[in-house]
């Protein structure tokens, strides 16, 4: 089948002929219709987590997927050929940037029936981790404030929309040309970052989901009062998240220590601060299919390549200015 896979790290994607998906008992074949691209993709590629996570290459990229069943493991039974569904493949299976795909019957769910293929490919990844953190870390309760950086992005669109759901007054970090958009993803304050300091305008806050983590990550367990919480997504990684891992004790002691900088700040502040690293979860994505086809969360696809551009959407990533997610379909 086709294929965009990492042949060495750090290289641009190649197409390549790869080997049918291994379909065991508990797996549902998948045929891609559609594969969001995240920033996890990219820096798997540039080969910024092959310590931590240790794939073999050549690698089928892709961390989220939308498409329809053609085949189920003998020990299915949530699934049958012809059902439309979405996952986020379980991190040590990752592989959407293909023609098909083979995704443990507990990390998918269905579809929501209200969007499109391209909007259900753009949701697992980010809406999993608003969702982690927000609802499963967070608690977040009716009332509280919360403060979610990138607002415009893939986590950030959704996480806005979630947080408001729960009854939250959402602050969000956003370009001056995306203030209206986020507004209408139901934030309540907007602070310009190219020529405002949230630091100096917020205060009081109960959860802060960071997607930038250095300065940002600091500035923004100063925003928290006390006994709150920060949950970063891009790092750096905390013993917590090590032994949850299980990784070996050299690399529990290197992860301590990237942290333990920013877990001493917290700590003085009276704060927390928490890394997460988002799980696949069926389950939970059945709940986000609720509140999709509820009305409560849509997706934001900003852009939408071609399967055959795959290798330049990924690229593109890095240049910014899209808005959600962007999106590659299948060849016609």
């Amino acid at each position: 089948m086709r294929a965009f896979v990492v042949t060495k790290y750090k290289k641009p994607l190649q197409e390549a002929d790869a080997p049918e998906p291994t379909v065991g008992e508990h797996d549902v074949l998948v045929r891609v219709e559609a594969a969001g691209l995240n920033p996890l993709d990219e820096r798997i590629r540039a080969g910024e987590f092959k310590l931590l996570l240790p794939y073999k290459l050549p690698l089928i990229l892709g961390n989220d997927v939308a498409g329809t069943v053609i085949r189920v493991g003998t020990g299915v039974r949530g699934f049958k050929p012809g059902d439309e569904v979405y996952a986020r493949p379980d991190g040590s299976r990752i592989g959407t940037f293909a023609e098909r795909v083979a995704v443990a019957e507990g990390d998918l769910a269905l579809k929501p029936a209200s969007i499109s293929m391209a909007e259900a490919g753009s949701l697992p990844l980010v809406a999993l981790t608003a969702w982690q953190a927000l609802v499963e870390r967070g608690k977040v309760r009716p009332g509280q404030k919360v403060l979610i950086h990138a607002g415009a992005g893939g986590t950030g669109s959704i996480a806005i929309q979630l947080a408001r759901h729960l009854g939250a007054s959402v602050a969000t970090t956003a370009s001056g040309s995306n203030a209206d958009f986020v507004r209408e993803l139901g934030a309540d304050t907007v602070i310009d970052y190219r020529s405002q300091d949230f630091e100096q305008l917020l205060s009081g806050y109960d959860l802060v989901l960071d997607s930038l983590g250095g300065e940002n990550l600091e500035k923004s367990l100063r925003v928290l009062k006390p006994g709150a919480k920060a949950i970063g997504i891009a790092g750096p990684p905390d013993p917590a998240f090590a032994r949850e891992a299980g990784l070996n004790p050299a690399l529990r002691l290197a992860i301590a220590a990237l942290s333990r900088k920013i877990r001493t700040h917290a700590k003085k502040l009276g704060v927390t601060y928490e890394f997460l690293s988002m799980r696949a979860n069926g389950d939970q994505l059945r709940q986000i299919t609720a509140l999709v086809d509820q009305g409560a969360l849509r997706p934001v696809v900003g852009k939408v390549f071609d399967f055959d551009q795959t290798p330049q959407a990924l690229k593109s990533l890095s240049k910014g200015g899209i808005r959600g997610k962007a999106v590659i379909t299948a060849s016609s």
